[in-house]
C-alpha cells in the first residue's frame, strides 16, 4: 500500500507568521494535533511543524505569552518527509525510528501534499500492529 492511499491530502498549513491564536483556531476547525509548517503562501515548502503540545512547552512552561507569538517561533524544524509514492512499510519504519506520531507528505517537487498520521495507518492495520506502531513511536529514545 502507498502513503498517497490512506494520507490526508492538502492539509491545513500555516506559515511561519501565522499567529499561534490562528494556529489553535486551524486547530480546532480541522480538528488535529499537528500543522505543517511552510515558509510562506507562495512557497509550500514544509520547514516544521507546529503541535499543541510545542505551544504549551515552548510558551506556556516558559512563562511567554501565546498570543503574541507566531508559528516560526515554537515549531519544531526538525521534520522528515515521504512522498505519496513511498510504501506505508518504509514511511511507518520512519516514524518509529524517528519516533514521530505523523509524517508530512511531499510532491515531486518538495511541495506539501499531505500528512499522515498514525490514526490513518490504525484504521488500515490490524489491532496487533497498531498496537506495535504506538509502542515503538512512543518508546523513549535511548541514549
Amino acid at each position: 500500500m502507498k502513503v498517497k492511499e490512506i494520507m490526508t491530502a492538502n492539509p491545513a498549513y500555516a506559515t511561519v507568521n501565522t499567529s499561534l491564536p490562528d494556529v489553535a483556531r486551524i486547530m480546532v476547525e480541522f480538528d488535529c494535533g499537528c500543522v505543517p509548517v511552510i515558509e510562506n503562501d507562495n512557497n509550500k515548502k514544509p520547514i516544521g511543524v507546529i503541535t499543541d503540545r510545542d505551544i504549551t512547552i515552548r510558551t506556556v512552561s516558559h512563562g511567554k505569552d501565546p498570543l503574541n507569538m507566531v508559528a516560526g517561533e515554537t515549531m519544531t524544524d526538525f521534520i522528515i518527509t515521504v512522498t505519496p509514492e513511498t510504501d506505508v512499510k518504509e514511511c511507518l519504519d520512519k516514524m518509529e525510528k524517528n519516533q514521530i506520531r505523523r509524517m508530512v507528505v511531499v510532491d515531486e517537487n518538495g511541495d506539501l501534499c499531505g500528512i499522515l498520521a498514525q490514526a490513518d495507518i490504525a484504521r488500515q492495520s490490524s489491532s496487533d500492529h497498531t498496537a506495535e506502531l504506538v509502542k515503538d513511536v512512543s518508546m523513549t529514545a535511548k541514549a
